[in-house]
């Protein structure tokens, strides 16, 4: 596709008229370029995808602000950034990302301070627990549905993918299909997923990514 501001201006018009299609279509543009740039980070494939699919699952949440004057690309790229550094955060480690949200970025920042009090510590474990629980549930609500639905390609795609963690073309190959129906199902899993915590109207610090309308 070729690259060029009109592109993605079309683009940006089709998903906000509800063209599916036009999903696929931002997903073919930019997923191998946001996934080189985590990846490149993380140095984790299954990891990097997932963090790749949640941005564009913020991109569709924040799409009734985005502002057409910025280039779409720049703005993608921001929002797996602030994934990418959530990501980070979860895991304990320091983020260091670049500056700029640009594919091509080589500045690097840190969060300043190494040393967490107890009070800290606490509430993190509390949102731990709560964000367990909302998962928990979330998911449970989701398998249900899909078991109600006989959607077993669903679930055997999904189970591969997040609890065994392969990644995307792994899955494709082991069921028989294509990389595009696992990235598919991958993102209608998240958005599903994320609809149904929403709905349990937790605390905004909890899931914070939910409130960034």
């Amino acid at each position: 596709m070729p690259q060029s501001p009109e592109v993605d201006t079309l683009l940006i018009e089709r998903i906000r008229s509800g063209d599916g299609d036009a999903w696929v279509d931002l997903i073919g543009r930019y997923e191998g370029r946001l996934l080189a740039f985590v990846e490149s980070r993380l140095r984790n494939r299954a990891a990097s995808e997932d963090i790749v699919q949640e941005a564009f699952v913020g991109f569709l949440n924040s799409l009734p602000n985005y502002d057409g004057r910025r280039p779409l690309e720049s703005y993608l790229f921001s929002i797996c950034a602030y994934k990418l550094t959530d990501h980070l955060r979860r895991e304990g480690r320091r983020p260091s990302v670049p500056m700029s949200a640009g594919a091509d970025s080589s500045g690097e920042w840190q969060l300043p301070g190494s040393a967490r009090v107890a009070s800290s510590i606490a509430r993190s474990g509390e949102r731990r627990n709560l964000e367990e629980r909302a998962l928990v549930d979330a998911l449970r609500e989701q398998v249900d549905r899909w078991k109600d639905r006989g959607d077993w390609s669903k679930l055997q795609c999904i189970e591969l993918l997040f609890v065994r963690g392969w990644a995307n073309k792994d899955v494709a190959t082991q069921l028989e299909t294509s990389e595009q129906q696992v990235a598919n199902f991958k993102f209608d899993f998240v958005a599903r997923m994320r609809s149904i915590i929403r709905r349990m109207e937790m605390p905004e610090d909890i899931f914070p990514e939910l409130y960034d309308e």
